[in-house]
């Protein structure tokens, strides 16, 4: 008997709907977070991860993330699916896609929290790193949506796209540019899924403080932020969650600021 049978054979309730989150490698992550706040509200989660990008990033590899995650989203009665995925690939999307449902049923819910994220600027971005935020962030949310709405078994109304973004663009070119395209990439499928009854929204939860923020930063973005404090993963959580609900499924087609004010 598989884990997910065991675990299906433990519980006496009636099927929880599936979201798949993708980038959750970090426990200190906006995904993580997304993915306990998600569980808590009655979801199955799915999750990837990519372990060879948080280890070439100064805050390092968090080898006990994905356990720990599992545990938390248990504790509230959520299945989990972690899949360790690398979205420059071409193909990781439907693989993602095939494992999530093969252990937790189709998914309901697709929330974009994965990103390749290098500060350089015009003058010393190079190709490579160019092209690799482009393939992360925006043709693998391409790639993961276009899956997503072939997949689809839901309900006329059911079903959502949540992807995160960010307006950040000055000494952060390649990400801030390929968070841009991924903007027009989700609000395209506001459109052009209207069909499936789909809703799919950008939320840029603006400056979080998720572990990245030097003594400076933190003081500047303090300074302007009107609510006077810093933007926390969960408060970006609490978002998602509300459009994944029922109650959140007449927004629509919209980019949201969710920054205390910031921008």
């Amino acid at each position: 008997m598989t884990r997910r049978m065991a675990f299906m054979a433990g519980r006496d309730r009636q099927q929880r709907p599936v979201a798949l989150v993708t980038g959750a490698g970090r426990s200190a992550g906006i995904a993580a977070s997304v993915v306990v706040k998600l569980a808590q509200t009655g979801w199955d989660v799915g999750f990837t991860y990519w372990t060879p990008y948080d280890e070439r990033m100064p805050w390092g590899a968090d080898p006990e993330a994905v356990r720990q995650l599992r545990d938390r989203a248990g504790e509230h009665g959520a299945a989990t699916a972690a899949t360790e995925a690398d979205l420059s690939d071409p193909d990781a999307a439907a693989a993602v896609f095939g494992t999530v449902e093969r252990e937790l049923g189709p998914v309901t819910a697709l929330v974009l929290a994965h990103c390749e994220s290098v500060d350089s600027g015009l003058l010393d971005t190079t190709v490579e790193s160019f092209d690799r935020h482009f393939a992360v962030n925006a043709r693998a949310s391409w790639l993961l949506i276009r899956e997503y709405a072939q997949r689809f078994q839901g309900a006329h109304g059911t079903e959502r796209i949540i992807s995160l973004t960010s307006d950040h663009t000055a000494g952060n070119l390649p990400y801030g540019a390929s968070k841009g395209a991924l903007d027009r990439i989700t609000l395209a499928a506001a459109r052009e899924l209207a069909h499936l009854g789909v809703t799919a929204n950008a939320v840029n939860p603006g400056p979080t403080d998720t572990g990245w923020m030097t003594a400076e930063v933190k003081d500047a973005v303090l300074r302007s932020t009107p609510l006077g404090r810093l933007g926390l993963p969960q408060d970006c959580a609490n978002l998602v969650a509300f459009l994944c609900s029922t109650d959140g499924g007449w927004i629509n087609g919209q980019l949201l600021h969710s920054d205390g004010g910031f921008a």
